[in-house]
This record gives structure tokens, C-alpha cells and sequence, in this order.
């Protein structure tokens, strides 16, 4: 089980989110963050600190937010576990799904 990010973090990327996190699992990508799957340790500490509420568990995730659980996790395919957000720096990179959104908030 683990945290996931969905659609209310595209384009905003607010990063309170990563400042809390204790085993910096968070990751940028261009458009959003993510979570890796397998270095989360589901202690939770991003969720009540997201000022959109785009942190959720994966098992309340809101049904149009489903398809963010693959996604998430999909995004470390190429990247592997890099044992850590901070040494890896910001992507520059996201999901196809992500990439493909129109700008939010607009």
C-alpha cells in the first residue's frame, strides 16, 4: 500500500508535501509530484499538509482519481528507485497521461 498523488497536484506542485515527507519519496516531474511506490513507508505525514488535497491513500482514492495510482507508480518505470528525491533533483519529465492533460487551473 502507498500514498498517491492525483490530479489536483497538475501544475501546481506546491512542495509542502516533500518538505514533510521523512524518507523523501517524493519526486518532481515537470507538470506534478510523485510518490514512489516502494520507498513510501505510508506514514501518512504528506497528506494533511497538501494544500489542494491531492495526497490520497491508495485504497480512498476517488473513483476519477483511480487511473493516478498506475500512474504513479508507472512514472519510476524508466527511473527505477533513486533512494531519494533530493540527491535525483527535478525531472524535468512526467507522465504521458500527465503530459497530455490541458494546463490546469486555467
Amino acid at each position: 500500500m502507498t500514498y498517491v498523488i492525483g490530479l489536483p497536484c497538475v501544475d501546481v506542485k506546491d512542495r509542502a508535501c516533500v518538505e514533510e515527507c521523512p524518507v523523501d519519496c517524493i519526486y518532481e516531474g515537470e507538470r506534478s509530484l510523485y510518490i514512489h511506490p516502494e520507498e513510501c513507508v505510508d506514514c501518512g505525514a504528506c497528506e494533511p499538509v497538501c494544500p489542494v488535497e491531492a495526497i490520497y491513500y491508495e485504497d480512498d482514492l476517488p473513483g476519477d482519481q483511480e487511473k493516478f495510482l498506475d500512474i504513479n507508480a508507472e512514472f519510476f518505470n524508466e527511473l527505477g528507485s533513486p533512494g531519494g528525491a533530493a540527491r535525483l533533483g527535478p525531472t524535468h519529465k512526467d507522465h504521458p497521461a500527465v503530459e497530455a492533460l490541458p494546463p490546469q487551473g486555467e
